[in-house]
């Protein structure tokens, strides 16, 4: 059979499929980048650092992007048959970003794959064992404190806090897309809530 393109005829399914195809990636690529950039903005949240006591260091910084980048992947579960692909894209996009950060950290493009790798099986790292410790408060301020607190282990109103915040994001996620609750504000006040409950009322 001679391929109907050759003939002159109109061209054959598959390429408006493909063209649709396309289309959908782009918005997929355009959605993943859309909600990573909440995911950043979340986690630059300036209470992380000053009242709950993240170490401001690249380390701490990573950290926090990669909790709430699980706590965005976390919301899309169950969601549409497209929610895997933007999941994956969105890892994608975390990826990238973070071989621009370390090229800008001048690390040499030599080392930047691995680091870059080594950086994405640490997010994985995490995002299973908050998922394993996620229903359990004591857990998950442990596992929280582990990654986030390594260096001071003394600091359980902060574990607990962080725990406290991710439990009530969490929730609030299951009923709201997660840029628009970073959006609203709605992170800041479940952060400051968190903090109020457990770290003023410990100092006192």
């Amino acid at each position: 059979m001679i391929p109907r393109l050759l003939l002159g005829g109109p061209p054959p399914p598959r390429i408006p499929k493909m063209l649709r195809w396309l289309k959908k990636q782009s918005e997929t690529g355009r959605r993943a980048g859309e909600l990573y950039g909440s995911v950043v903005t979340a986690a630059r949240q300036l209470a992380f650092y000053e009242l709950i006591g993240v170490p401001d260091t690249p380390e701490g910084r990573f950290e926090l992007v990669a909790l709430h980048l699980y706590l965005a992947l976390e919301s899309l579960r169950g969601e549409a048959p497209g929610a895997e692909a933007l999941k994956q894209r969105m890892i994608e996009v975390f990826v990238n970003d973070m071989d621009d950060c370390m090229r800008e950290m001048g690390v040499g493009d030599l080392a930047v794959p691995k680091k870059v790798k080594r950086a994405a099986a640490a997010f994985y790292e995490r995002a299973t064992i908050y998922q394993r410790d996620g229903a359990d408060e004591s857990r998950l301020a442990a596992s929280l404190g582990h990654y986030i607190f390594a260096d001071a282990a003394g600091r359980e109103d902060a574990r607990r806090a962080l725990a406290r915040y991710v439990d009530a994001a969490s929730s609030a996620l299951k009923h709201e897309a997660f840029d628009d609750w970073v959006e609203s504000g709605a992170a800041r006040r479940l952060l400051d809530a968190s903090c109020t409950s457990t770290i003023r009322i410990t100092a006192t």
